[in-house]
């Protein structure tokens, strides 16, 4: 009620009438004279001396009349600057995400990406730990789905992808292919190590349609998938990875892929962000862009 009536009473003091003050509020004159009425009893004191043609401010009205026109002017900046974000799609976009959701998701489309929408910054912190976005001033996230919780909105960005555990030429020359996902136990496993809850990644098979898991060992740990796929390429053991990610390597046969008819895919890239963005016009911009097609 206070603001609505410093409102009124600023655009009468500005107009000099009560119709020309309705005029620009967009409301009728017995409106204005009701609001300012209450506004004046609200704070024990009258702001104009009224006359039949024209209102004059009292002694009172002027001091609040010079002393909170600032005040105004703040507030409608602010508000502007708030509808012109909302409208607009420019600005900074800060994303946390892993190095293969920037492989192989945005990398590609970034070009399209910064044509359609020049004036969006994307601000990309390339890392695997499990960010609580908001904490840390992230606008979004982007992770495998199956390390979501049920807390966030999320929205696939890719379709399921097929996972691969992989060694090098030279290694599977010295402890042989393996036959199965028992076959691992002798084997020198290079393990990922999952930077927000600090437990190792399991190794995870599809045996007649149910998930087994493998204790894998070895004298290496790591927590970084990239340097996952570059031990194995030093031939230093077995390693996982999206095979997508690796493609190359297998296509030019620096690694080779192991048990590849039970390894199990996982779900795809999301996005996901927290409930107050949703409507934000450059991350909606973003998430039709790279979403699954």
């Amino acid at each position: 009620m206070t603001l609505l009536g410093l409102r009124t009473f600023h655009t009468i003091a500005e107009q000099g009438t009560l119709r020309a003050a309705a005029g620009i509020l967009g409301v009728n004159a017995s409106a204005v004279s009701q609001q300012l009425k209450a506004f004046e009893e609200h704070l024990g004191t009258s702001l104009f001396v009224r006359s039949t043609r024209s209102v004059v401010l009292t002694d009172a009205g002027r001091t609040l009349f010079e002393r909170t026109r600032h005040l105004l002017n703040e507030a409608d900046a602010a508000l502007e600057a708030v509808r012109s974000e909302a409208k607009d799609l420019s600005g900074p976009l800060r994303i946390t995400l892993p190095f293969r959701a920037w492989q192989l998701v945005i990398a590609p489309r970034l070009k399209q990406f910064h044509l359609a929408f020049p004036d969006i910054t994307l601000d990309l912190a390339i890392n695997e730990e499990l960010t609580d976005i908001q904490k840390d001033g992230f606008h979004a996230g982007i992770r495998l789905g199956d390390y979501l919780s049920g807390d966030v909105i999320a929205k696939a960005l890719s379709k399921p992808l097929q996972g691969a555990y992989v060694a090098s030429p030279d290694y599977l020359s010295r402890y042989s292919m393996p036959q199965s996902p028992s076959d691992l136990l002798a084997h020198r496993c290079i393990r990922h190590r999952q930077l927000s809850s600090g437990q190792i990644t399991p190794w995870e098979f599809v045996i007649d349609d149910h998930m087994h898991v493998v204790a894998a060992s070895g004298s290496l740990i790591v927590s970084d998938l990239r340097s996952v796929v570059d031990a194995a390429l030093r031939g230093l053991g077995v390693g996982w990875s999206l095979k997508a990610g690796v493609a190359d390597h297998l296509r030019d046969g620096s690694l080779r892929q192991v048990l590849a008819d039970v390894t199990p895919e996982r779900p795809g890239f999301h996005v996901y962000f927290p409930r107050q963005l949703q409507t934000l016009p450059r991350l909606r911009a973003f998430i039709y862009h790279f979403s699954a097609q």
